[in-house]
């Protein structure tokens, strides 16, 4: 584990090194930085979903946990998206990360990057974005529903540690930490929202990935108006939780998607999936 100053914080961040080229080829791995979402979420989740196939694709892959979140300082105070962008900038500025990245974000983690990319367009090569929206009215009117079913999820027997070593509770007294001892269910809803000019100003390549099931992809047509270059694929059946339920067919929509038109190029691809 590794820790970066960061925005004042203390933060964790996890690394994996695209394989090496062969010898007398010359490659610069583009950089993913993977955003995770709120509260119930940490960088762990990426492990076991998009980060080993996009470092073994040839990317460069950077993860972090958010202020509040597994390993990262977590502050009484500072919980709107602003300061979750101003960490972003301040950590890739800490790891002498100059050139465009490929931002891959879950939930939350998505709003953070379409919210970094409106502030900084120049800076983003792609946004994927999985269960997620750009920060809009829309978007900040359905914040208070979706914290309160992520404060509902769990529950009170968690905190007992049921797995008889602790496992579970200590992850479930973490999660009631960032809720119920910060100010994050105060202030990511009455985050600033970025002007739609901004928004649509975005001219990277985005592809958004929704479940079928889930209530953020009402949010689609906006996304949609506000940036016609986005791919828009939902996945049928799947809840909120489609990155971690169904990795391989999120996977299978992303690799294909980054290969053509997200700046992953041919020469840095290394699996063989089918586009969808």
């Amino acid at each position: 584990m590794s820790t970066v100053l960061a925005n004042g914080l203390s933060v964790h961040v996890e690394r994996l090194a695209p394989p090496e080229p062969a010898p007398g080829a010359h490659r610069t791995a583009p950089t993913a930085v993977l955003i995770h979402g709120l509260a119930l979420d940490t960088l762990a989740s990426w492990y076991l979903t998009l980060a080993n196939p996009l470092a073994a694709a040839g990317l460069d892959v950077v993860m972090y946990d958010l202020r509040g979140h597994g390993h990262t300082d977590r502050p009484a105070e500072g919980y709107a998206l602003d300061d979750f962008v101003d960490d972003l900038a301040a950590l890739l500025a800490a790891l002498d990360i100059t050139g465009p990245v490929v931002l891959v974000g879950n939930s939350f983690g998505g709003t953070i990057a379409f919210a970094y990319a409106a502030r900084h367009p120049e800076r983003v090569a792609a946004i994927v974005a999985v269960e997620a929206a750009p920060p809009i009215a829309a978007w900040r009117e359905q914040m208070p529903r979706w914290l309160s079913s992520a404060a509902a999820y769990l529950p009170d027997d968690t905190l007992a540690g049921i797995d008889g070593r602790g496992g579970l509770g200590r992850r479930a007294r973490s999660i009631r930490e960032v809720i119920t001892q910060t100010s994050l269910m105060r202030d990511v809803p009455a985050s600033r929202t970025s002007p739609e000019e901004r928004i649509a100003a975005i001219g990277c390549p985005v592809l958004c990935v929704y479940g079928g099931a889930a209530t953020v992809g009402e949010l689609a047509p906006e996304v949609r108006r506000l940036l016609p270059q986005a791919r828009i694929v939902t996945v049928p059946g799947q809840r909120h939780t489609v990155l971690v339920d169904q990795p391989d067919s999120v996977r299978d929509i992303v690799l294909p998607w980054l290969l053509q038109s997200g700046g992953l190029h041919p020469g840095h691809h290394q699996l063989a999936c089918a586009d969808q």
